[in-house]
């Protein structure tokens, strides 16, 4: 396949998204591989990168990409990854270190090592609406890389989950919270959980329109975030949460999750914007309650400029994530992971506007918003 020497790509312009053309090709790090882009998916990180300056102005937006891979950079295994396989994974879009490659464009530069295979003849649903299930579609893969790995390197990095475990007890004899059990990240904590047999119990805050659904994932109780009084209802039937993530984490969530807390024994409470505990209201602070965060970008094994500062490179972190990718890997494969419920966007790069937009706005709920190039 010969390939073009400039590219189209969706770029952070001031304080909005715009397409561009005559862009060039991204360049290929060691062990990167070049893919021409099938389908990609939106997530909340894309448009505050833009709001809130956490990258560059002129970088490529985008995380999540399913492509074709056409050339390889250096090092890469080529007798893992071939000329023509379909691979999927995770890129910091918007970055202001990287700010030639990002999904939101027609070629994308994806590290082999954060790369997900696919099986055999892989295909277009054709459908707008793609409820969940195994990954056998371009759209059901690109709604993994993000969120997945997110909640990987939530649970087996941080959390300390092991991937061999005993079948007959759980890994904490004590309830996981996930707060936003519906959201894109919410989905997959709730399947990880379960299928690794985490906890003693698995407690989503969801509306209650998701409660079937998450209930087959694993969850064991749903309770309603519209509740005025949800949380006395979890304290009253739950008072030894150790373990809590906010899939939302805005301040006024992370404040909720906080109070779900156990009351006196050591606590995390986890999110993805970097709160800590000068986030939290100081009538409510209790000395047993940690709170702290997940940067997934950290995976890619570099420092890394984000707004204003800069994220040092954390081997060990991403050796976490690496490992977790290739067990994932085999799950996704043999359906045992399955992708959350999916709405399809059109005309590529057009609909990944579209879908930068209806992200900020709230105009989803419960699926991954997907823009196909077809």
């Amino acid at each position: 396949m010969s390939l073009p020497t400039t590219i189209r790509a969706v770029k952070v312009d001031g304080d909005k998204a715009t397409i561009k053309s005559s862009i060039p090709l991204p360049r290929l790090e060691n062990g990167y591989l070049l893919l021409k882009t099938k389908a990609v998916a939106g997530n909340p990180t894309d448009w505050k990168h833009i709001e809130y300056k956490l990258g560059t102005d002129q970088a490529t937006l985008g995380c999540d990409v399913v492509g074709e891979i056409v050339k390889f950079g250096p090092d890469v295994d080529q007798t893992k990854f071939h000329i023509g396989d379909i691979v999927y994974g995770f890129i910091h879009g918007a970055s202001a270190r990287s700010p030639d490659n990002g999904a939101f464009a027609e070629y994308v530069a994806l590290d082999s090592k954060l790369a997900l295979q696919t099986p055999k003849g892989m295909t277009f649903s054709g459908k707008e609406h793609i409820p969940e299930g195994p990954v056998t579609t371009f759209e059901g893969a690109a709604t993994i890389p993000c969120s997945w790995y997110t909640a990987g390197a939530t649970l087996f990095h941080h959390f300390k989950l092991k991937y061999d475990w005993s079948e007959d007890k759980p890994q904490y004899n004590f309830p996981l919270l996930i707060w936003g059990g519906a959201t894109a990240l919410g989905q997959p904590m709730i399947q990880l959980a379960k299928k690794f047999h985490a906890y003693s119990k698995i407690i989503a805050v969801a509306s209650k329109k998701h409660e079937a659904q998450l209930k087959a994932y694993g969850a064991d109780a749903v309770f309603d975030y519209h509740d005025s009084d949800v949380i006395e209802q979890i304290k009253a039937k739950y008072n030894n949460i150790r373990h809590l993530y906010d899939c939302v984490s805005n301040s006024e969530t992370i404040q909720q999750v906080y109070q779900c807390s156990s009351d006196k024994e050591d606590t995390i409470v986890f999110n993805f914007t970097g709160m800590n505990e000068n986030t939290i209201k100081p009538e409510l602070r209790r000395s047993n309650i940690k709170v702290q965060d997940t940067i997934i970008y950290a995976a890619l094994g570099y420092d890394i400029p984000f707004g204003g500062s800069l994220i040092p490179a954390d081997q060990e972190y991403r050796n976490s994530v690496v490992k977790f990718v290739s067990i994932a890997n085999k799950l996704f494969l043999n359906g045992e992971l399955r992708h959350i419920p999916v709405k399809v966007y059109k005309n590529g790069l057009e609909g990944t506007l579209q879908i930068t937009d209806d992200i900020k706005n709230g105009r989803n709920s419960g699926e991954k918003l997907v823009a196909i190039f077809d």
